[in-house]
């Protein structure tokens, strides 16, 4: 199956049907149908693309990034997604480590991009540009072909996707999906979120991300729902869309539901919603809590990451729990396991291991780094976490960011969920430092709230009435905002590159 067909599917059922609304323009199933299938021709026949090839979507959350997508699926290509934050080298390094044959973008991105990529047959653009040889996206569009060409034909395990890693130990991977893994992720994703084509789903998260191009993208379309599709996360403007649009479903990120936690007098802008999701990080209880106070509504969780589609468990069909990232999805597994590879106790630590049609083909040209993470179809993710006795399972950190203070385990979320009941805080993030003595120390950087004093002495002795004092923090940055990735992943490695000179107080 290509995963076109969910387009084709969906057109055919709900022709007339919004598939998408931006900014106010209105797309139809049917007129996205038309306009895919109409550049899908275009650059077949401008670049000579074949099977699995691959074509760099270097675009924002625009309803062209949605067309161009689809046109490549259709040719039996593979989209590879940009983030459209990155700088002229790391676009170099993706197109050139992906062997890229075709790169749709728009003016504001093509500088960032080289001239010189040998294997680049062309550029498309999304708008004007005075570069040579580039093609108006816009021109393709409107070309029509003679006849329409078939989907070209895919097994489930030929490659649809490839979605770079943030690279936060090296250079970034290139995560290869395949047909069946994006078959998968939706079915799951209609499973148990019970997405039904009546409704309307809130996408301010990046489409160049796993989680806005998979779960809601991609599902939405299987689905036949309509996308409300905002270009970034601005509040008041997607708080407006909800009530104008009456959106029914929302999806964010914790730092999303942090700050609409601090806006006052917004229950009316979103009393069409009947559904909340979050995923990318982990909640803390705390925000669950004062969100079910407020709002009356449950946050669901999912867990995932970029390697497994993304979805990989869920909290919860059934019985919700906090402080869980829930049960597996349907048809997958996930167990929890020590150094030999071995199952541990209901309860222990170990690492996350998750088996299914979810989980990656491969890293993209790297087979030695592919078969370090997958053993025996399970893909080792390198989270610690403990499963209870009922199945449901708790993420404690990553395993790399466990902080070693003479001898003891400390875990960075731990001391964040602690920081995060604090009232005078909006936000934390814990790293580890090396110290002379203990090895490593551990360091709080944390966001104040609204007009409030607070000094790093004070930050101390409440966590160390909280936790045993060898997990509280020895040091507390006061910053105005903690750095994050567009999915909403807290950048530990920029806070790790902050320079401690001196202790700042607020």
């Amino acid at each position: 199956m290509n995963i076109f067909d969910f387009l084709e599917r969906a057109q055919i059922r709900f022709p007339k049907k919004d598939a998408l609304i931006f900014e106010g323009r209105k797309i139809t199933y049917g007129e996205v149908y038309k306009q895919a299938c109409c550049l899908s021709a275009a650059l077949s026949k401008r670049f000579a693309l074949q099977r699995g090839d691959r074509v760099a979507i270097f675009l924002p959350n625009i309803p062209e990034f949605m067309l161009s997508y689809y046109a490549v699926e259709k040719l039996g290509a593979i989209a590879v997604s940009l983030n459209v934050m990155l700088k002229r080298d790391e676009v170099e390094f993706i197109l050139r480590d992906c062997g890229a044959k075709a790169l749709i973008t728009m003016p504001q991105l093509l500088e960032q991009v080289p001239e010189n990529i040998l294997t680049l047959r062309g550029t498309v653009v999304v708008g004007e540009t005075n570069r040579i040889g580039c093609l108006r996206f816009f021109d393709l569009i409107a070309e029509r072909p003679t006849s329409e060409a078939p989907n070209v034909r895919v097994e489930t395990e030929d490659g649809a996707a490839i979605l770079y890693t943030s690279g936060t130990t090296g250079q970034p991977k290139g995560v290869l999906l395949t047909h069946g893994n994006l078959l998968f992720n939706s079915q799951a994703t209609h499973h148990h979120t019970g997405m039904t084509p009546e409704d309307r789903l809130l996408c301010f998260l990046p489409l160049f991300h796993c989680f806005g191009q998979n779960f809601i993208m991609n599902t939405s379309v299987h689905v036949g729902a309509t996308l409300l599709l905002h270009e970034r996360y601005v509040p008041d403007e997607v708080l407006e869309s909800a009530a104008v649009n009456r959106a029914t479903m929302f999806f964010g990120v914790p730092a999303v539901y942090i700050r609409l936690l601090s806006q006052p007098e917004i229950e009316k802008k979103l009393e069409s919603i009947r559904y909340y999701f979050s995923a990318a990080a982990p909640l803390t209880v705390q925000t669950v809590r004062k969100w079910r106070e407020r709002f009356g509504q449950i946050i669901y969780e999912g867990y995932g990451l970029t390697e497994t589609s993304p979805f990989a468990s869920y909290n919860h069909d059934s019985e919700y729990r906090e402080g869980s990232v829930g049960k597996p999805v349907q048809y997958a597994k996930i167990k929890v396991i020590n150094e030999k590879g071995e199952t541990v106790a209901s309860g222990e630590l170990g690492e996350i291991a998750i088996k299914g049609a979810n989980v990656m083909k491969g890293y993209f040209n790297r087979p030695k780094e592919t078969v370090q993470v997958i053993r025996d179809g399970w893909f080792l993710t390198g989270d610690i976490g403990r499963m209870d006795a009922d199945g449901y399972l708790y993420l404690v950190d990553r395993a790399k960011d466990m902080i070693n203070v003479s001898g003891f385990k400390v875990w960075p979320r731990e001391v964040e969920e602690v920081l995060s009941n604090h009232l005078d805080l909006a936000e934390a993030a814990v790293i580890g430092v090396p110290d002379p003595v203990s090895g490593e120390a551990v360091k709080a950087f944390v966001v104040l709230t609204k007009d409030v004093q607070l000094f790093e002495k004070d930050v101390i002795e409440y966590c160390r009435a909280c936790m045993a004092v060898y997990k509280a923090p020895r040091y507390v940055e006061f910053i105005e905002a903690l750095p994050r990735n567009p999915s909403g992943k807290v950048l530990k490695r920029e806070l790790r590159l902050r320079q401690q000179d001196t202790k700042k107080v607020a």
